[in-house]
């Protein structure tokens, strides 16, 4: 596991540049990180959410998002912080991953009916690889295709929602700052006379 400071270490030392004592580059290290931890340029924390919300749009599960979250030597603290959110905000987190790791490797319930006892073996072991319990890679492999369909079709109501969302506040801080540019123009306009 890599501290931040290992890191920088090891990118010092991969640099030629002229020798300085280990001691003094060590030290000047620990002051630029507490330097950047105090400004909020580097938090564990927002890495952690940040990192957890990106690999679980990719599909991944929350053991392989714990794992890549400890192999970057973050905070048990926060580790545990990010995995609880993404348990509140949803129960069946890691189902919904394996649809999608499904969806994007054509696996499990988006094969053809007639293939799927054939590789339904080769189908869970891909899952496994990817973070998946036992229980819940039965569960998505033993799928209808209609009800496959219908969580799919689901999935991208949603995502729909969230990006109408995104649209919708955008279009509205764009509105209000306009309206408030104005207030402010208006306000200065009547002082100045």
């Amino acid at each position: 596991m890599l501290t931040k400071k290992m890191i920088l270490l090891k990118k010092y030392l991969k640099l030629s540049i002229p020798p300085i004592k280990k001691k003094d580059i060590t030290d000047l290290i620990d002051v630029v990180i507490v330097d950047l931890e105090k400004t909020k340029f580097i938090s564990d924390k927002f890495y952690s959410d940040s990192k957890a919300k990106s690999l679980i749009q990719r599909g991944s599960s929350i053991n392989k998002i714990r794992n890549y979250l400890i192999s970057k030597g973050i905070n048990d603290k926060y580790i545990k912080e990010t995995i609880n959110k993404i348990n509140e905000n949803n129960e069946n987190q890691d189902f919904f991953s394996a649809i999608k790791i499904c969806k994007k490797k054509r696996i499990g319930p988006s094969r053809p009916d007639d293939n799927r006892p054939l590789f339904y073996k080769k189908d869970i072991s891909i899952l496994a690889r990817n973070g998946f319990d036992f229980e819940t890679s039965k569960k998505v492999m033993d799928l209808d295709k209609n009800e496959y369909l219908k969580i799919i079709n689901l999935l991208w109501f949603f995502i729909f929602i969230l990006l109408f969302k995104v649209v919708l506040n955008f279009v509205f801080n764009i509105v209000f700052n306009k309206y408030k540019n104005n207030q402010t123009k208006d306000t200065n306009r009547n002082n100045n006379y």
